[in-house]
């Protein structure tokens, strides 16, 4: 069971990013503030749980939260101030579209930019030990999942609707027989050192 609050604050929100590793796409960010005391066992790391259960969970998770937001950084804002601060910018954002101020944050992760001098705290690893950490991670995912599974539509060479944007063997094939989209992040490297580039 994972912990449901860290500050002892009423209203604190769990933050998290999804997207950020991959070659195409934005990164999403979702911030969640759940009630202090808020258990749920099937809430876990993203990461652990099955494309059915994280949809499922999105649900409850947007029915039981006091307030929650999902937002992100476009491929462009990521290639023009990196990765890392793009996947802070979404977390502002999808904080400051919160109806309730948060009173704390609670950032997965070891690394954050403080936002409007709200409290926070970053924890490695944090979707496996807080609550509202891994709501917020099952958010980002499940959305960031549905919009490169609607892009991917558009660009089906890409088997975007498979591999969300992440660096798969097949992802990287594809870039490198047709090119780069302007969903691709231009400032990471699409294809491996070996492989002919074609821009």
């Amino acid at each position: 069971m994972l912990l449901s609050n860290f500050s002892g604050k009423e209203f604190e929100a769990g933050c998290d990013e999804a997207g950020r590793g991959c070659l195409a796409g934005p990164v999403f960010a979702a911030a969640v503030i759940l009630p202090k005391d808020y258990s749920n066992e099937l809430i876990d790391d993203s990461k652990k749980l099955t494309k059915k259960r994280r949809e499922a969970l999105a649900n409850i998770i947007e029915k039981d939260a006091l307030d929650f937001a999902v937002c992100f950084c476009s491929q462009q804002e990521i290639d023009d101030i990196n990765i890392l601060n793009a996947s802070f910018l979404a977390m502002h954002r999808a904080v400051d579209e919160l109806d309730i101020k948060p009173e704390h944050l609670l950032i997965d992760g070891n690394r954050f930019n403080a936002y409007k001098e709200m409290p926070f705290d970053c924890i490695i690893k944090g979707d496996g030990k807080y609550v509202s950490i891994a709501a917020a991670s099952i958010l980002a995912k499940v959305y960031r999942d549905q919009y490169m599974e609607q892009l991917a539509k558009q660009f089906p060479v890409y088997y975007w609707e498979k591999n969300k944007g992440y660096p798969t063997k097949q992802h990287r094939e594809a870039i490198k027989q047709n090119g780069e989209t302007t969903h691709h992040r231009l400032s990471f490297q699409l294809l491996k050192p070996h492989q002919k580039t074609l821009f």
